[in-house]
């Protein structure tokens, strides 16, 4: 065997890495002595063109070893750097036994657009993209600041997906940004897709329903956690970002609350709140008055609820489950289908089969008010993934009722306070600032008060650098 056949760093051995990937191009100079190796897909064509292409067709042999010691041309130590290298984009220049790496690394991605699942009325429309660094730009727009540091990490076994863990100093815990650090560099997995994969390796506790970190993706939401003094995880290949530690009431706010007037965003926000209370309740508590409780129906609704129900053979509980898996399925498939024909879906499902459903005595004119309000309500939630964590829920709260009545949703309603209550967000409290009470905090939780009020950023991040806001009046 020859010397360059037993140099882990030849053109042979490195080729046999890449055994059996046909996307992988191999072109050779041999006028110079130069071999490279790319994937067409990942790099810039103009800069191949002009940093490998031109130089190489044109140069002589005595004047290679000059060219490659030019500072864009990074010399690669061992095989795996060179592998990972060529797979991040690289361009692998081999020259009698060397190999040097040259970043030209441009792949296809969709250019950045509106988000589709946090639209507001007011504010920015930008929203995240695939692209990590294009997302890193994003937010560096919006914080122009040295402070703003960024660590990466390569996650997956084989995906060995980049993520980036943001944090401004002086401002975010260090125990927060070394205790993300610690829980992204301990994930143990093949692949990482999206950023809630992440969450759910990352998270306190990941058999609650009830998510832990904010996801979002609004670069605008993001720059204001880590203003905040929160910790960021952007993850490569996914448009959606991580924020903690996170509270409950941090999913009822919207980035609408602080581009309009203050009572504008105070009023909103505490419809939101509203809304909770009427998608957990409002079939419950249709089951539990229809099963257990007429006295508390007022005599004149009495006679046409009665009438109402006269048709309808099952039992309050089971009428109101099926109704609303009829609404989750028509959800679902709006959601799966195009834009179109998933508004065709609303309409067919929300006047044809509810209507029809009615005549037919599969369920009450009542219901189908209370299933609608509550299906209406959980779509103010701004949150997708705690909209859904409700939705959950409700299906619980509905079978208590079903068994106990009002004592029932009483229960479920406490077994979740509870639940809540013992949930924690990188080991903070997820109820704060109710659990433990910070009253100072309320004024931009359950309210949005004006600027000049909010001059300190919230307790939960645990910052010494409390203080964001001094020269306002």
């Amino acid at each position: 065997m020859s010397l360059m056949a037993q140099n882990p760093l030849s053109l042979g051995h490195i080729l046999e890495e890449f055994d059996q990937c046909a996307d992988l191009n191999h072109r050779s100079y041999p006028e110079v002595e130069i071999d490279v190796l790319y994937f067409s897909h990942s790099v810039d064509s103009v800069l191949f063109m002009r940093e490998i292409q031109e130089p190489f067709s044109k140069t002589r042999l005595d004047e290679v070893d000059r060219l490659l010691q030019q500072s864009q041309f990074t010399p690669a130590k061992d095989p795996k750097q060179v592998v990972i290298g060529i797979l991040e984009g690289n361009v692998g220049v081999f020259h009698r036994g060397m190999v040097y790496l040259l970043d030209v690394f441009s792949p296809e991605t969709r250019g950045v657009q509106q988000s589709e699942t946090e639209t507001i009325i007011a504010g920015p429309h930008d929203a995240f993209v695939e692209s990590a660094l294009t997302n890193i730009s994003l937010v560096r727009g919006r914080l122009k600041s040295p402070h703003l540091k960024i660590r990466k990490y390569a996650v997956g076994e084989v995906s060995k997906t980049a993520v980036y863990l943001l944090y401004i100093k002086d401002i975010a815990n260090p125990k927060f940004v070394d205790d993300m650090e610690r829980r992204i560099q301990t994930i143990e997995t093949d692949a990482l897709n999206d950023g809630g994969m992440l969450t759910q390796f990352i998270e306190d506790m990941p058999n609650s329903v009830f998510p832990q970190f904010l996801t979002t993706e609004r670069p605008d939401v993001i720059a204001s956690k880590l203003a905040a003094g929160r910790v960021v995880a952007i993850v490569d290949n996914s448009p959606t970002a991580v924020s903690a530690p996170a509270a409950f009431f941090e999913f009822f706010s919207s980035p609408d609350d602080y581009y309009q007037r203050w009572a504008l965003g105070t009023a909103l926000r505490l419809l939101r709140y509203m809304a909770l209370l009427i998608t957990i309740t409002f079939t419950a508590l249709y089951v539990s008055v229809t099963t257990f409780h007429y006295e508390m129906i007022p005599e004149a609704l009495l006679r046409t609820l009665a009438e109402s129900r006269n048709r309808v053979p099952f039992p309050p509980v089971y009428e109101a489950l099926l109704m609303e898996i009829m609404i989750e399925l028509l959800r679902e498939a709006g959601a799966r289908l195009p834009t179109k024909i998933g508004q065709t879906i609303g309409i067919v499902g929300g006047i044809v089969i509810g209507q029809a459903a009615v005549q037919a005595g599969l369920t009450s004119n009542v219901l189908i008010i209370a299933v609608a309000s509550s299906a209406i309500a959980s779509f103010v939630i701004p949150s997708y993934m705690m909209s859904a964590s409700i939705r959950l829920i409700r299906f619980g709260i509905i079978i208590l009722t079903g068994v106990w009545g009002n004592m029932g949703l009483v229960m479920g309603i406490a077994a979740v306070v509870i639940h809540l209550s013992g949930l924690t967000s990188l080991g903070t409290s997820y109820v704060i600032p109710v659990a433990p009470m910070k009253s100072g905090d309320w004024k931009d939780v359950f309210i949005r008060a004006p600027f000049s009020m909010l001059r300190t950023r919230p307790s939960q991040s645990a910052t010494s650098n409390r203080v964001k806001q001094t020269n306002r009046k």
